[in-house]
Order: C-alpha cells, then sequence, then structure tokens
C-alpha cells in the first residue's frame, strides 16, 4: 500500500471516527427519553465551574481529552452505557460511580501506563440528560428528563408540581443504590445552603412527603407563620430560618407554649436569645414560639401644628407631660393674622365603629327622610372624628389654664387665618363678604347684603358657627362671631316651563289616540 493510500486510509478512519463522536454527542431525546417522561433538559443553565469533587460522571457524558508529547492527540470521548470510557491505545475504563475528580486521576493514571514524558488534559465538554422520579403529595407524580448538572431546586421549579401541604423541609431522595437522604429545601431558600439542595443523579426518586406536624412562629419575626416540623430542630434553628427578629423584638422573654405529653393541656416556658444560643433547645410537634414587642421602644412622639403660627412644623412632645400651651410658645406664638376663635386641636383616635342608622339613612334621599331621621342625619354628617373640644381664646387671652390639655403623640393644631367678615350665603340679593361689625345684627347684615332675593324662605334664616360648625335659627343667636356664615334657604322651585310644555304635549298625544279608536270604532259600527 503506497503512501497516499495509507493517508487516504487514514482520514476516512478519523472521518468516521468523527462523525460517530458527533452522533454520540446529539441529545437524540426521541431514542433515550421515555414517551411517559415529561422533558425539562430544553432548559439548561450552569451556576459556573462545575465541582469536580461534586459531580459524579456517568453515561453520555462528553469528555474532552488531549495527550501533548512529541505530538498532540486529540479526542472526545463518550461515556458508555454501562458506565465505561474507551481510550485508545489504552482501552476501557470503568468510571461508574466516581466524581469528575476521581474520573480524572483514573483517567490520568491508565494513560501513564502507555504514555511517558506527556501532559494531560481532561475537561467535561457536555452534560449528560438524565432520568428522574417525583412522587408524594405532587400535583402528578411523574418521571422527568433533565441534565446531569440539575440540582433538587431546579426539578421542582421546573416541573410545578408541588400542591400547598408538599413538606419541603423533609424532602426524601432515594438513590439507585437505595441509599435514602432527606433534605430541607426551604434551608437552601432562605439561606443559599447548597448542602440542602444537592445535585440529583440518575435514577433518583424524590419524594415530597405531605405536612403533618408544625411548629409555629409569631410576633416580631420577619417570616411569622407556620412551618413544617423537622426532626432535631432548635427554637435557635427556627428563629434563624424564619429570618431573625426585626428590630424591636423583645428577645430576653421568648415564650414557647408546648404540649404537655398528653397533647391536651398546654404550658409556657421562657428563653432569652442567649439561651437559646448556648443550649440546644430542641422543638416538638405543635410548638407556638412568640416574640413579643418592647413596649415604647422607638415611638415617635411629634404633633405638628399647621397654620399662623411663627414657625410651624413638627414638634417632639414627652409623654403625659407636654400641653399646648409648652408647644404654641416652641412655634413661637402667633402671628397677628392668627384665629383663635376658630382654632382646633384634632387628635388621631381608634377607627370609630360604624354607625348602622347613618350607613342606612346615606343610602335613602333626604326627602324621603322623617324629620327626626333628617337632623340625625345632618348630625352626623357634620361631626368631625378626632376634633377635641378647647377654647383657644379662653386659654390664650384669658390664661385659663384648665384648658391647658396634655398633648398626645400625632395630635394636629391648626391655627387659620383670621376671619374678619360674615359670610353671607344663599337667597340675598348681593351675597358674599361683608366687614364685621360686633355691633351689627343679623337684620343689619342682612339689609347690607340688599336684603332677601325673590324666592328667599325669610322665616328660615340659619347661622352656622364658624368655630363649631352648628346650625342656628337665627332668634336663637346671641351674637354673631367673625367668619359665622349667615344663610338663607330657597323656597323648592316650581316646574320649569319646558318640563310643563313636555307634559302637555303628552298628555296631548294620548287624547288623539283616544280620539282616533274612538272615529275608528264608530266607523266600523256603521
Amino acid at each position: 500500500m503506497n503512501e497516499i493510500n495509507k493517508s487516504a486510509l487514514i482520514l476516512l478512519v478519523w472521518i468516521l471516527f468523527f462523525n460517530v463522536s458527533s452522533t454520540q454527542d446529539l441529545p437524540a431525546d426521541n431514542l433515550r427519553t421515555p414517551t411517559s417522561a415529561k422533558d425539562l433538559s430544553p432548559i439548561i443553565a450552569t451556576e459556573g465551574s462545575v465541582d469536580v469533587n461534586e459531580y459524579f460522571v456517568g453515561p453520555g457524558d462528553n469528555i474532552f481529552l488531549s495527550i501533548s508529547g512529541v505530538r498532540e492527540l486529540v479526542y472526545n470521548l463518550i461515556i458508555n452505557q454501562e458506565g465505561w470510557i474507551y481510550l485508545p491505545q489504552v482501552g476501557g475504563i470503568d468510571l461508574n460511580n466516581l466524581t469528575l475528580a476521581q474520573a480524572k486521576n483514573k483517567m490520568v493514571e491508565s494513560i501513564n501506563h502507555y504514555y511517558k514524558n506527556v501532559q494531560i488534559f481532561i475537561s467535561l465538554i457536555d452534560f449528560r440528560i438524565i432520568k428522574v422520579s417525583l412522587l408524594g403529595d405532587v400535583k402528578k407524580p411523574s418521571n422527568f428528563i433533565i441534565t446531569a448538572n440539575s440540582r433538587l431546586m431546579d426539578l421542582v421549579s421546573l416541573s410545578d408540581e408541588l400542591t400547598e401541604t408538599s413538606n419541603i423541609r423533609n424532602i426524601k431522595i432515594i438513590s439507585k443504590k437505595n441509599s435514602t437522604k432527606i433534605y430541607d429545601l426551604l434551608s437552601f431558600e432562605r439561606f443559599g445552603n447548597y448542602a440542602q439542595n444537592p445535585l440529583l443523579r440518575e435514577g433518583d426518586v424524590v419524594i415530597v412527603d405531605r405536612v403533618d406536624k408544625t411548629v409555629t412562629i409569631n410576633g416580631l419575626i420577619k417570616y411569622p407563620g407556620e412551618y413544617a416540623y423537622v426532626k432535631g430542630e432548635s427554637i435557635y434553628n427556627l428563629i434563624q430560618l424564619a429570618g431573625g427578629f426585626l428590630s424591636t423584638a423583645k428577645i430576653d422573654t421568648i415564650e414557647v407554649v408546648r404540649f404537655y405529653d398528653n397533647g391536651i393541656s398546654q404550658k409556657s416556658e421562657f428563653f432569652s436569645l442567649e439561651e437559646l444560643k448556648k443550649n440546644e433547645f430542641l422543638l416538638q410537634q405543635k410548638d407556638y414560639v412568640i416574640i413579643r414587642e418592647i413596649p415604647e421602644y422607638y415611638i415617635e412622639y411629634f404633633v405638628k401644628i399647621d397654620g399662623f403660627v411663627i414657625y410651624p412644623g413638627f414638634y417632639k412632645i414627652i409623654k403625659n407631660k407636654t400641653t399646648l400651651k409648652n408647644v404654641i410658645e416652641q412655634a413661637g406664638g402667633f402671628l397677628e393674622e392668627a384665629s383663635l376663635t376658630e382654632a382646633t386641636l384634632t387628635r388621631n383616635i381608634d377607627k370609630e365603629k360604624e354607625d348602622p342608622e347613618f350607613e342606612r339613612l346615606k343610602l335613602i334621599n333626604p326627602a324621603d327622610m322623617t324629620d327626626d331621621e333628617y337632623d340625625y342625619f345632618k348630625s352626623k354628617s357634620r361631626q368631625t372624628s378626632g376634633r377635641v373640644v378647647i377654647d383657644f381664646v379662653d386659654l390664650f387671652i384669658n390664661n385659663n389654664l384648665t384648658e391647658n390639655i396634655v398633648l398626645r403623640r400625632g395630635d394636629v393644631i391648626t391655627i387659620p387665618e383670621q376671619k374678619n367678615y360674615i359670610i353671607m350665603l344663599g337667597q340675598f340679593i348681593n351675597p358674599g363678604k361683608i366687614i364685621y361689625n360686633p355691633s351689627l345684627t343679623i337684620k343689619d347684615y342682612i339689609a347690607l347684603a340688599e336684603g332677601f332675593g325673590w324666592r328667599a324662605l325669610e322665616g328660615e334664616v340659619r347661622v352656622i358657627k364658624a368655630t363649631t360648625g352648628e346650625w342656628i335659627d337665627a332668634d336663637d343667636v346671641v351674637k354673631l362671631d367673625p367668619g359665622d356664615t349667615i344663610w338663607v334657604p330657597e323656597d323648592p322651585p316650581g316646574p320649569k316651563f319646558w318640563e310643563v310644555f313636555m307634559d302637555g304635549l303628552q298628555i296631548i298625544a294620548q287624547l288623539a289616540t283616544i280620539v282616533a279608536a274612538t272615529a275608528a270604532i264608530i266607523i266600523a259600527t256603521r
């Protein structure tokens, strides 16, 4: 055989070898994937470099091998279905149940028996496809096809098979060799603990149990709630799993409520955080851990002053000590334009109990209410929630200290601008604002507004007090104050011309219809 024929033969063998290797490298799902299995393999991602001490090689893994000496030999090798790999001029090597690190060492050791003074480079090129089973408290127990770099979390996330009662804290993984290990996937979710999120191996059976035993942790903790009970878990471990304490947590008296052995009666035990750290107090089924709040801790004591004071804004107060007068003094006192008669103090109070009668009346047309219902509805509508009755004039002008109340956190003090006028509202010829004059009466102000309008109900004049919002009959008013409103209602108007006209047309049309029908009957009877 001449040199040309030898070269052609070598080239042909190389092409055939390369094609076989490339074919083995394809996923070939239609050949290797059972029809009953769910294929999750299209979603392939890496976590970075493979941990050679964690990853177990197996049938289908693609291994790159380079042997460098006088000349370089390069191979793409596939581990066969029996877990062996064949090295040209070396022979078969059993790689069953070996990590990638162990497989590399075994291959190097075998190569060194046949090659001397060479450099060897071995690398995992691509992952194989494996089959695992997901059983137990899941939507539908199934087999899944995944890549060999998949972890427990990948299977759980991609399969979307967990139920509300699935116990992810006690997941059991049974290997092909019938060894069993328990994993707490929640520990991985909370802490990124990879020891609880293992790589899966071909043939693994993942069994998710149903939550049966539980423990509960509530109070000043980041993730309060009910957790699946894990045998051997300590109270401190549960606190860590629940995210740890909030900043206002009382950590010197942590209460654990647990059942006696009879499972009927309960008892309380108290621990400090230091005790829980030093000693391993283990949890029991149905334990209830309570983390309470430090009283009066990080509570902001502020009040707010709005309006016509020299320095409006927020002011710190001392609980049960700072008074209204103290805060006004801190704010620099009142401006000249301030109206003490209309000044108010509003207090944040707990949400008032719903008034069913008021809610009912809100759904009724006022015209359909009885007199008592309408009076109640008006009074309730005008009620200002949280308003504290204080006479600012009596306190700051007459120095009556009985009005000097102690402030509470969240109080809002409002000092409006002085209203040196009376508001004329309703059926006046010239409604508007009239400069306040203490010597003028209601009749005088009506005269200044040029009298009543043509539809005014002159006997229904009301005064709305600026300080209280109270509506008073004009005859009962002792004295007008700046900002008061004099209101005159309108006599209910008659029907509009257009409405009368349209009603008339409808009546005429109906009469015409009746006349036409009558005429038709008369003609028909003749």
